[in-house]
């Protein structure tokens, strides 16, 4: 029985069921699910990190004395924040799964070029942006809330953060996207 490669055929060749494009099965194992959970996990808790980074960032603008106000100082305390760290694990996963599949993937698929052209362009954003903002806000926010509300500047910094955190957001869908896909 031939290979259909067209809707168009017809006859008995029509009826054949199309051959996929590689021979190589999807990787199986207990270490193979561990690193795929772990990278999933390391991808959610970093964006979900940058994320809420931009969510509290639009509640500090309210100023101090709002409700929520608490949970904002609480949030933006000083000190690093290391869940959104979480995000250089990502490739580091990943590879680590092209490495573990057996090779059902490699390195120059596409899916995996975009995603790390993905990943590249949203820890750009979170070392250009979301990082240096959120350190900012947090020195307003502990220091000088009052003060930064009244004089705009905490609105334009958390403007800012939380525009980021959107497009951080729209990166990590397509990157779900891609994932999932595997163009």
């Amino acid at each position: 029985m031939a290979r259909c490669d067209t809707l168009a055929m017809t006859g008995p060749e029509a009826t054949a069921i199309p051959m996929a494009m590689s021979t190589a099965s999807a990787p199986e194992g207990v270490g193979y699910s561990l690193l795929l959970v772990s990278h999933v996990l390391a991808a959610v808790v970093g964006f979900g990190a940058l994320v809420l980074t931009g969510a509290q960032a639009a509640r500090a603008r309210r100023g101090p004395g709002r409700p929520g106000a608490a949970g904002v100082q609480r949030y933006f305390r000083p000190g690093v924040n290391w869940p959104g760290r979480a995000l250089y694990a990502v490739p580091v996963l990943g590879f680590a799964l092209v490495g573990a599949s057996a090779g059902a993937f490699h390195a120059g698929q596409g899916f995996v070029v975009i995603g790390l052209g993905l990943w590249a362009l949203s820890t750009v954003v979170a070392e250009v942006v979301v990082w240096p903002g959120e350190r900012r806000i947090q020195a307003m926010v502990s220091e000088r809330w009052k003060e930064a509300t009244a004089g705009g500047e905490l609105a334009r910094e958390a403007r800012r953060v939380a525009a980021a955190s959107v497009v951080l957001s729209v990166v990590c869908i397509a990157g779900l996207v891609v994932m999932v896909a595997k163009p």
